[in-house]
């Protein structure tokens, strides 16, 4: 469960400095050949959009985009810290305990589940923004970045399960 409270907390932090970090424009850290180090700061899609020359209209709407979906995602982060604090909080073997793992393992599926629904919403709007040159930029973008995950994956697989 500490796994999906760093991943929870990795993407509010990634929308919450989106925004700004597009209207900044590119960072010395941008000039690298991607990965997750520079897929995570700035949002969804934020080392690609980077590269489109984006126009200064563009880069308000999408901050602005950002910045409206930050407010429900924190509210929706602060109900399963509740829920996350609850269940640490009592005591195993107990009913209260049974309710709140019960509680937790909800939120913790309703929280993913917006995340996923609110982080598509993002990307369709961001996407609705860009020219078709842009679009198609994009597309190459996102599959060259495909390609060199794959290519790492598979010079460094991972170790078998058990």
């Amino acid at each position: 469960m500490r796994n999906t409270t760093i991943i929870s907390a990795a993407l509010v932090a990634a929308m919450a400095i989106g925004g700004s970090v597009l209207a900044q424009g590119p960072g010395p850290e941008d000039g690298g050949p991607g990965g997750w180090h520079q897929h995570h700061h700035g949002g969804p899609l934020a080392h690609e959009l980077h590269q489109l020359n984006l126009s200064d209209a563009q880069k308000a709407s999408i901050k602005q985009i950002v910045e409206s979906a930050r407010p429900q995602m924190r509210a929706q982060m602060d109900a399963l810290h509740e829920q996350r604090k609850a269940f640490e909080t009592s005591v195993p073997g107990t009913a209260a305990y049974q309710t709140a793992t019960g509680a937790l393992a909800q939120a913790e599926a309703n929280a993913a589940s917006a995340r996923v629904t609110e982080m598509a919403s993002i990307r369709t709007q961001i996407y609705a923004l860009l020219t078709d040159d842009q679009k198609a930029q994009m597309a190459t973008l996102v599959a060259q970045r495909e390609a060199k995950v794959a290519q790492w994956q598979a010079a460094h697989p991972a170790p078998p399960m058990n």
